[in-house]
């Protein structure tokens, strides 16, 4: 039997503590999403010499526990989540087994085994861990989140401050830090952007490319039988299509969907429920069992928008606000998280100016190893190359059958590139 895997968060916590870095910086935390929240409780409890101040636009008093919009994280988010104290596991539902495969048209080959299509499963049983990942609603998330640092704040409040309510209009870079206008000028040693926003509302970066897809997302309901705890991807000739697990309510099974398509050849809004119901079972593989029904559906651009870099003199961008990504791989908040926590640590052992230069590049490889599979994923399903599909399935069929790199792709989705 394989030893769990707790993590590269677990570990860290368990690590002897350093030596606290001697400065007392004032730090600005700019996006109260989770990014932004994660960060700034890990740099209150990791920092305690640090003053922190977290702005955002939103009232304190909005409530957004309710917000459905649904969030995919990894193992390594899980941890760091349950780490902070915030994580509702009765919230969740747990990711055990991973099913990536493509839809037909493609070729026969004795490599795709007995379904006869080309495809991967990642089990937590078989990577030794207790689970892959999890699926939640934003709002369950942003609450135990925001609960947790508004309790932070109420034992320190001269060193945490909240600014709710209180929208940044500008950064300025002055000598030694940045100026922060938010109704009145302020002045800290360093701001972290996490405001990140969609594709289609966002000012374009240094690396940009619009996909010309939109994603539909919403939730369906599954039959009786189907399998829980499956996370199933499929790529189809128009776009990837992700069903992700969620818990049951009132008795029924449901899962998330994210269905991307060319907008050139979007006729998804001309659709009825019962068509769209129809056209999703026709591309699903059989393993996902039969859709029973399906609630309304929202749509969004999709294109990649990322900084070349995370850190612009005494200004951080993590999360969306660093990179904007195709959610092909479902990895976007688990690299802002990553970077966030990178940045706490890098803080605890250095200056400012040396925590800025180490967090930049030990980021980098991460940032553009995800940056890079992802952008290349989703700019492969508008190519109309002839034998396309059948090298992709080729590629994922001979991944299947090599555990080693089948593991460390597993590792790096739940981990990152370390």
């Amino acid at each position: 039997m394989s030893t769990p895997d707790t993590g590269r968060y677990s570990h860290a916590a368990m690590s002897p503590p350093l030596p606290q870095n001697p400065s007392t910086p004032r730090l600005a935390v700019i996006g109260a999403g989770p990014a932004g929240l994660a960060l700034a409780l890990h740099a209150a409890r990791a920092l305690p010499a640090a003053q922190i101040s977290l702005f955002d636009a939103r009232p304190l008093e909005r409530d957004v526990s309710a917000d459905p919009r649904t969030l995919a994280l990894s193992l390594g988010s899980v941890q760091l989540l349950k780490r902070l104290g915030a994580w509702n596991a009765a919230a969740a539902q747990a990711i055990l087994q991973v099913h990536v495969s493509q839809a037909p048209p493609t070729l026969s080959h004795p490599l795709f085994g007995d379904s006869g299509e080309p495809e991967v499963t990642i089990s937590a049983l078989e990577q030794g861990v207790p689970q892959l990942g999890a699926v939640l609603s934003y709002g369950q998330l942003v609450a135990p989140l925001q609960a947790a640092w508004i309790e932070a704040t109420r034992r320190e409040p001269a060193r945490l401050m909240t600014r709710f309510g209180t929208p940044v209009s500008s950064i300025k870079p002055i000598a030694d830090g940045v100026e922060i206008d938010a109704g009145i000028a302020e002045s800290f040693d360093l701001a972290v952007v996490a405001e990140g926003g969609v594709f289609a509302d966002q000012a374009r970066k240094s690396v940009t490319h619009d996909y010309r897809q939109n994603a539909w997302v919403g939730t369906v309901t599954l039959a009786a039988d189907s399998p829980a705890g499956i996370a199933y991807e499929r790529f189809t000739r128009n776009g990837p299509l992700a069903l992700l697990p969620l818990l049951p309510r009132e008795g029924e099974k449901r899962a998330a969907l994210v269905w991307c398509v060319p907008q050139d050849e979007d006729e998804i809004a001309t659709l009825s429920d019962a068509q769209r119901l129809a056209v999703i079972q026709t591309l699903l593989p059989a393993q996902a069992g039969r859709l029973r029904g399906i609630g309304p559906l929202k749509c969004f651009p999709l294109g990649l928008n990322a900084e070349r870099t995370l850190v612009d003199g005494r200004t951080v961008r993590i999360g969306n606000a660093a990179q904007t990504l195709h959610p092909v791989a479902g990895q976007g908040l688990n690299l802002g998280l990553r970077d966030g926590f990178s940045l706490v640590e890098a803080l605890r052992r250095h200056p400012v100016e040396t925590a800025l230069r180490k967090v930049e590049w030990q980021r980098a490889p991460d940032r553009w190893t995800m940056i890079a599979a992802t952008d290349f994923l989703a700019r492969s399903f508008a190519w109309r190359w002839p034998g396309l599909p059948a090298a992709r399935g080729l590629g994922l069929a001979a991944l299947q059958k090599l555990p080693i790199v089948k593991r460390a792709l597993a590792r790096q989705m739940m981990f990152g590139r370390r």
